[in-house]
């Protein structure tokens, strides 16, 4: 069989796009876990599945490069829309798109795309975490390590770490760690956070099922949401990734709203 793909990214964070609304791909997850590998495979953070939707405009289903599903993924639903517009597919200028974390509204901003990601999860059971309440500088201790976390959920949950130097910070050592212990019962994405400003946040991610990413829309979204909590910055801020920057707007309505670009690489065809 051979499979259409269209290579995206947004920031850096890099997506294969499928449509699927006529047919679906055979033996799904493990297709996606070869075809996710950097080196024996076109190589990716997630895929992004096209799908039709019965409540919305359309469905965007998420898997990890390793061929799990997820909740959501904020640079993917830029690239997910990008796509269905470049291809006119709606004549929309704000769509409604179905994901396991609910309806998400991407609308044109110009050349960017701006998101309405809904409204963060603050109760720690729900993220979900093993403790109730919210998680606001909770020490989590780790073998001989102890992290001050502050937990979010965007739909998928989020583990905040604040600190000094995020560049000399060992993001892969750290984030497996948090990502895997039992405290996170579906493991967690991890951001590792350093204050610049109060306008400025500078972030490395280490994202459940990935490793480490140039770019995190829902951590971004959470980030914001976590040094907002802590009075770190006023419900808004530039979040600086490896990748660029995102837009990150905490509204007075609850909702998180993200902007940020949305790049098409190629498209390819693969034998599977």
């Amino acid at each position: 069989m051979k499979l259409t793909f269209t290579k995206m990214h947004g920031l850096g964070n890099d997506f294969i796009v499928i449509d699927s609304r006529v047919k679906d791909v055979p033996n799904l997850p493990k297709v996606l876990k070869r075809l996710g590998d950097r080196r024996f495979g076109v190589g990716f953070d997630q895929a992004l599945i096209l799908k039709k939707s019965k409540k919305a405009d359309f469905r965007m289903d998420i898997y990890n490069s390793d061929g799990t599903r997820v909740e959501m993924c904020g640079n993917g639903i830029r690239c997910f829309a990008s796509y269905i517009w470049s291809r006119k597919l709606s004549k929309k200028d704000r769509l409604e798109v179905e994901t396991l974390a609910g309806i998400i509204k991407p609308e044109k901003a110009g050349s960017l795309v701006k998101v309405d990601m809904g409204e963060p999860v603050l109760e720690g059971s729900l993220i979900p975490t093993t403790r109730s309440g919210p998680i606001l500088d909770f020490q989590l201790e780790i073998d001989v390590n102890a992290f001050i976390v502050t937990c979010v959920s965007m739909g998928n949950p989020h583990c905040v770490v604040f600190v000094a130097d995020v560049d000399g910070y060992p993001v892969a050592d750290h984030g497996q760690l948090i990502e895997t212990n039992p405290f996170f019962p579906k493991r967690t994405n991890v951001e590792f956070i350093e204050v610049k400003d109060a306008k400025t946040l500078k972030m490395r991610v280490w994202e459940r099922g990935s490793g480490e990413t140039l770019a995190c829309g829902t951590g971004a979204c959470a980030a914001t949401v976590a040094a907002s909590l802590k009075g770190l910055i006023n419900r808004s801020a530039t979040v600086l990734l490896p990748g660029g920057k995102l837009k990150i707007n905490w509204a007075r309505d609850n909702h998180v709203y993200m902007t940020g670009p949305a790049t098409e690489v190629f498209t390819g065809t693969v034998e599977v």
